[in-house]
């Protein structure tokens, strides 16, 4: 595993700086730029390439992302999987045309791949533009539309197993909130739904434990902050947050309410970004292999530009539960 000082030198910055920016240290004041360059050098250590033969025909990719960069260093997930189609584009000698929403224009690709969430109605823009279209992390299929996305059902059976089989009965989940680009539609996390489901048929549902907040660190450390201030003495033996970003604040939260993890809570997170096994203490978390995705992604979509099949298909990531010290 990558040590804080690797990434110190191969991002030209301190020791002390990578470790406050890993751990989302609010009193940092360090640019963009530099934390760009600190969570790049982060993911980049972990990353495997999977060298696959492609006939790519050097196609043109219009790669549509729906998070801008300073809203990737929020919660890194998206950076990871970006990183993934850059770096497989690159290998196969593709052609990547990065573009906003609000940027996309015919530009004469092969095909388009959109990352992060959408409308039915900017969906049907971009196959109106392409219909060589793949969704990432969006499931689109009952729109009509080729996606790429998590196996939620298997990642939330995980968790529910793992927590129930320590023991785990008072049980808490923090929700992701978040919205569409534009229009600001408020979108479902199918985490919570299916969670809440299994919570229900054993009987051990709280809706008092059930909290919602954006999928960011501060999102996180606020809501669980308010929490403890409600039920100071009332609270769940574990907590899954549906990313690690949300759980990263959870966990500075509980600390500063005087509390300990994994000993008065335990704490799961989402995604197993880099970060996770830097806090204190490392992240129990649902371990999504986010570069690779991104890589799958590119090859999903070139199988589709080369020889388009009669129906959409969604192709689903199954995910791992990577066990830390935050949990017991």
């Amino acid at each position: 595993m990558a040590t804080i000082k690797d990434i110190a030198e191969l991002a030209d910055v301190s020791p002390a700086t990578v470790s406050r920016v890993l751990n989302y240290d609010p009193d940092l004041s360090v640019g963009i730029e530099t934390k760009q360059k600190i969570f790049k050098v982060a993911e980049e250590l972990n990353y495997t390439k999977h060298k696959k033969n492609i006939k790519s025909a050097k196609a043109k990719i219009l790669f549509v992302q729906w998070y801008d960069e300073a809203e990737e260093l929020e919660d890194i997930y998206y950076l990871s999987i970006r990183l993934g189609i850059e770096k497989k584009a690159e290998e196969l000698g593709l052609e990547l045309i990065k573009r906003s929403l609000e940027e996309v224009e015919q530009a004469g690709a092969d095909g388009i791949l959109a990352l992060g969430k959408f409308t039915k109605e900017q969906a049907d823009f971009l196959f109106e533009l392409n219909p060589n279209l793949l969704f990432v992390d969006f499931d689109a299929l009952a729109l009509g539309y080729n996606s790429l996305v998590i196996d939620f059902h298997q990642s939330m059976s995980s968790v529910f197993e793992y927590l129930t089989q320590h023991g785990h009965q008072k049980i808490g989940m923090i929700a992701g909130e978040e919205y569409t680009t534009g229009s600001q539609e408020p979108l479902e996390d199918r985490r919570l739904t299916i969670f809440r489901e299994m919570l229900t048929q054993k009987k051990i549902v709280n809706d008092n434990y059930i909290l919602k907040a954006p999928f960011t660190v501060i999102g996180g450390y606020e809501v669980m902050k308010q929490f403890l201030l409600e039920y100071p003495t009332d609270f769940p033996s574990a907590f899954f947050a549906s990313s690690d970003a949300l759980a990263i604040g959870a966990l500075k939260a509980i600390h500063e309410a005087g509390l300990k993890v994994p000993e008065d809570i335990s704490v799961i997170g989402f995604n197993d970004i880099s970060v996770a096994k830097y806090v204190s203490p490392p992240l129990t978390t649902i371990k999504i292999h986010t570069e690779w995705m991104g890589e799958l992604a590119v090859e999903t979509l070139l199988s589709i530009i080369h020889g388009r099949a009669p129906v959409a298909r969604k192709v689903t990531i199954a995910t791992e539960l990577i066990e830390r010290a935050s949990t017991r």
